[in-house]
C-alpha cells in the first residue's frame, strides 16, 4: 500500500494505491457523513451532474487498520492539474462548480469543508471534485466554514485577473493555499470597492479577518437564507468575471503561418500520417508548445487524450473555451513553460508533483518550439533531449527550426548570435543519445525538418 503523499489533512480518511489501483479509505470517524452523502440523494444527484467523482464501494479492509468503514474505489482521473497552470476561464468553472456542489449539499443536509482548487480536476473537458470526503452536516447556524478558503484560493485570483486585465495564474503557486485577502485587497485598483460584492467578499472580509473571530464570546448566528444570500452573491460575482482577451506573441501564430503556402497543409498531413501509424501503441499524448491546439487535436481526433500545453496564456484560455463549445472531451489545455516547469512543492517536496513527474505520455510532439528553448531561453539541445525523455514513453513528433528560418532570424536580432552550436548536425545528435530516429521528412516551402522518433529504453 503506498499512500497518496497529499492526502494526509483530513482524519477522515484518505488516497492509497495498492497494485496500482486507486483507492479512498473512510475511517469510522466519518460513519455518520458519509451515510447522509450516500442515503440523502445528494452523492446521487451530483453524479447525474457529472460534479463529484464516481466511486464502487468495497466491503474490504485492503489497509488492515482498526479504524476502517469502508474502502471507495474511485475513477481514476488521468492527469493531475493544478490551479497555476489552469487559464482564467478554468478557473472560473472550478470555483462555478465548487459553488453549485454547495447549493446541492445544503439541500440534502450538508455543507462542504473544504472549498479548495485542489479538490478539483479537469477530467473529460469539464471540471470534477473528486474529494468525496469533503462534506459535512450542515448547521443552520454557523456561517460557511470554507468560504475564507474559497475567497482565497478561486475569488481573489479571478478578481486580479479580471481587474488588472492579465493572466496572474503564477500567484496561485507563491499562495497555494490561497492569495490572503489583505494582499488582495492592496492588490486590487480602488474602483473595486464600488462593486458590492467584491467589496464583501473581498475588502471587508479582509478587514474583518485580521481579528479574532468570536471576541465578543457571542455565539454566530447564520441562518439557511443568509448562507443562500452568501452563494448567490458569490456566484454572481464570479459570474460577471471576464478576462479581456488580448493580442499576445503566439495568439496569431497560425494566422501567420497559414500565409506561408504549403507549409501548413504538409506539416500536417505528415504528422497525420504519423499519428496513424504509431496511434496502435498510445493511450494518451501531448502537445507541448501547443498554441491554440491546430494540432493536438490530431490526437484528439482519433479519440486519444491530449495534454495541450503552452506558456501563453490566452492561447490556453482560447483553446479550452473552444474544447468546451466543441463538447472536445480529449483535449486538456494547460499553462506550462517548459524552461521553468511547475516544480513540487508542499510538504517535503511530495504534496505537489512536478510537472516532469506527472506529465509523462505515450507520444509527445513539440513543433515550432526547439529554437525558443535552445536560442530564446540558452538551454542546450542535450538538456532539452533529457527533459523530452523523462516526458516521452515512446514515440516523439519535433520540429528543427535551422538558424536561416525567418523566425530564428527575428529573435538573433534581438539578442546577440552565441549559438554556433545551434545546426542540425548538434540537434541530431543530442537527440540520438535518448531517442532512435524512425523518420526525418523535410516541410514543404519551409526549411524546417519534422523528426519521428522512438524513445531508447521505454
Amino acid at each position: 500500500m503506498i499512500k497518496e503523499p497529499s492526502s494526509y489533512r483530513d482524519p477522515s480518511g484518505y488516497i492509497f494505491f495498492k497494485e496500482g489501483v486507486l483507492y479512498r479509505q473512510v475511517n469510522q470517524r466519518y460513519k455518520k457523513e458519509y451515510e447522509q452523502l450516500m442515503n440523502s440523494g445528494c452523492y446521487q444527484e451530483l453524479l447525474e451532474k457529472k460534479m463529484l467523482v464516481p466511486h464502487e464501494q468495497l466491503d474490504q479492509n485492503l489497509t488492515g487498520e482498526p479504524n476502517w468503514l469502508t474502502t471507495l474505489k474511485p475513477i481514476l482521473v488521468p492527469f493531475i492539474s493544478y490551479s497555476w497552470e489552469w487559464s482564467f476561464q478554468m478557473l472560473k468553472d472550478a470555483a462555478l462548480l465548487t459553488l453549485d456542489i454547495q447549493t446541492i449539499a445544503i439541500r440534502h443536509g450538508l455543507s462542504l469543508k473544504d472549498a479548495s482548487c485542489f479538490n478539483v480536476q479537469f477530467f473529460k473537458g469539464q471540471p470534477l471534485f473528486i474529494d468525496s470526503l469533503s462534506f459535512e452536516f450542515y448547521d443552520e447556524q454557523k456561517p460557511w466554514i470554507a468560504y475564507l478558503q474559497f475567497c482565497e484560493q478561486f475569488l481573489a485570483p479571478l478578481l486580479l485577473m479580471h481587474y488588472r486585465k492579465l493572466s496572474l495564474h503564477e500567484l496561485s503557486l507563491a499562495y497555494p493555499e490561497g492569495i490572503p485577502l489583505a494582499i488582495a485587497s492592496r492588490l486590487l485598483p480602488f474602483r473595486s470597492r464600488l462593486s458590492i460584492h467584491c467589496y464583501l467578499h473581498i475588502h471587508l472580509n479582509a478587514r474583518v479577518s485580521r481579528h479574532m473571530p468570536g471576541k465578543s464570546g457571542k455565539p454566530v448566528r447564520f441562518n439557511r437564507k443568509k448562507m443562500n444570500d452568501v452563494i448567490s452573491s458569490l456566484r454572481l460575482l464570479v459570474n460577471s468575471l471576464q478576462l479581456k482577451e488580448s493580442s499576445s506573441t503566439w495568439s496569431a501564430y497560425y494566422e501567420e503561418a497559414s500565409q506561408r503556402d504549403n507549409y501548413l497543409p504538409d506539416k500536417k498531413q505528415i504528422i497525420n500520417d504519423w499519428i496513424k501509424k504509431i496511434s496502435p501503441e498510445i493511450n494518451n499524448a501531448s502537445d507541448l508548445g501547443a498554441n491554440d491546439g491546430e494540432f493536438s487535436r490530431l490526437f484528439a481526433n482519433r479519440g486519444i487524450p491530449c495534454i495541450a500545453a503552452d506558456l501563453d496564456a490566452t492561447c490556453i484560455n482560447r483553446l479550452y473555451l473552444q474544447a468546451k463549445k466543441e463538447n472536445n472531451s480529449y483535449l486538456h489545455p494547460l499553462i506550462m513553460d517548459l524552461s521553468n516547469p511547475s516544480p513540487s512543492i508542499g510538504v517535503n517536496n511530495l504534496e505537489r508533483p512536478s510537472f516532469l513527474e506527472r506529465g509523462s505520455r505515450d507520444a509527445v510532439m513539440a513543433l515550432a518550439l526547439i529554437h525558443h528553448l535552445a536560442i530564446g531561453r540558452n538551454i542546450p539541445f542535450d538538456k532539452i533531449a533529457a527533459m523530452f525523455a523523462r516526458l516521452c514513453k515512446k514515440w516523439l513528433i519535433i520540429e528543427f527550426v535551422p538558424k536561416e528560418d525567418e523566425k530564428v532570424q527575428f529573435m538573433l536580432q534581438q539578442k546577440q548570435d552565441i549559438y554556433d552550436e545551434y545546426d542540425r548536425t548538434a540537434f541530431e545528435s543530442a537527440f540520438n543519445d535518448q531517442f532512435i530516429l524512425e523518420e526525418k521528412k523535410q516541410v514543404r516551402d519551409s526549411c524546417r525538418a519534422l523528426y519521428l522518433y522512438r524513445r531508447k529504453h521505454s
